[in-house]
């Protein structure tokens, strides 16, 4: 008789804790999670970070994003690949929230842009929108030694930025004009998720190339809210209206070669290539 009421008192127990346990799921969904994405060094390789874009993106589980972003910027095409792969992502109806870290500059403030909202520390180093070409020439230093470097081409731009030779003037109107347009782009690109935030005329007075801590960027609205990770987190879940939902940092891909070398193996390549003018052409 005793074991009778022993099973009876354990099974009304275990009914109250499955009915307490329904009633906390039913609160907090099995397996919702915020991703926290890092972002970190110069620009030049977009392709990992897209994947992982895509990935997250397709993932039901994942129901916001927080992009860690410390970078002083990088190429123009690599930056507006991932801007445009952190579209898509907020596009999906998933927000997208930024922590910007040491420095968010140039290209690193281009693919902040379009989140959904942007926090940065009071000494965070933003801003330097502008588009920049460096030309370096070892003409006379050859000529010293002498040795003598001769192009043959099929245009006239086609060695534009030769490092063996000066520029000339129709070269320098040429590149100026290239850079222009694309830092119509980014201004066009910053106004397009922050336009609310700063007026266009506001915004070209400021971009000049200068860079902000983070509270002169809140206070000229190219950042919402000063805070570290973990605001970008609470806000990220705020938003996506999962408060509860976990979080988990996605894990770097580095093959053993990356990890031995300290960088991405397509730096390498750019490094070891001849096309100046479209590596060297940077936000």
């Amino acid at each position: 008789m005793k074991k009778w009421i022993v099973a009876a008192v354990l099974l009304f127990i275990i009914a109250i804790a499955l009915g307490v346990a329904n009633v906390f799921l039913a609160k907090v969904p099995v397996g919702d999670r915020v991703a926290v994405l890092k972002i970190k060094g110069v620009i030049v390789n977009p392709l990992p970070v897209v994947r992982k874009l895509e990935r997250l993106r397709e993932d039901k589980s994942v129901k916001a994003l927080v992009l860690r972003v410390d970078s002083p910027g990088g190429s123009v095409g690599a930056s507006q690949e991932i801007y445009r792969a952190i579209e898509k992502f907020r596009q999906s109806g998933k927000p997208v929230v930024v922590s910007m870290g040491n420095v968010a500059a140039s290209g690193g403030y281009y693919i902040s842009a379009p989140a959904n909202y942007i926090y940065a520390n009071p000494g965070t180093i933003t801003g330097s929108i502008g588009v920049i070409i460096q030309h370096v020439a070892y003409k006379e230093l050859l000529e010293k030694i002498g040795i003598k470097a001769t192009a043959i081409k099929t245009g006239k731009f086609k060695d534009t930025l030769n490092p063996f030779r000066e520029l000339t003037e129709e070269e320098k109107q040429y590149l100026m004009n290239t850079i222009n347009d694309a830092y119509e782009q980014f201004i066009r690109d910053i106004l397009k998720y922050r336009g609310q935030k700063i007026s266009e005329e506001r915004l070209r007075e400021i971009a000049d190339g200068r860079v902000f801590t983070g509270e002169r960027a809140k206070e000229l609205g190219l950042v919402d809210e000063l805070g570290g990770l973990e605001d970008a987190i609470k806000k990220a879940k705020d938003l996506a209206g999962v408060p509860r939902a976990r979080y988990f940092f996605v894990p770097e891909e580095k093959s053993l070669f990356q990890k031995v070398l300290g960088g991405e193996i397509e730096e390498l390549k750019i490094i070891n290539s001849y096309s100046p003018l479209f590596y060297l052409m940077s936000f």
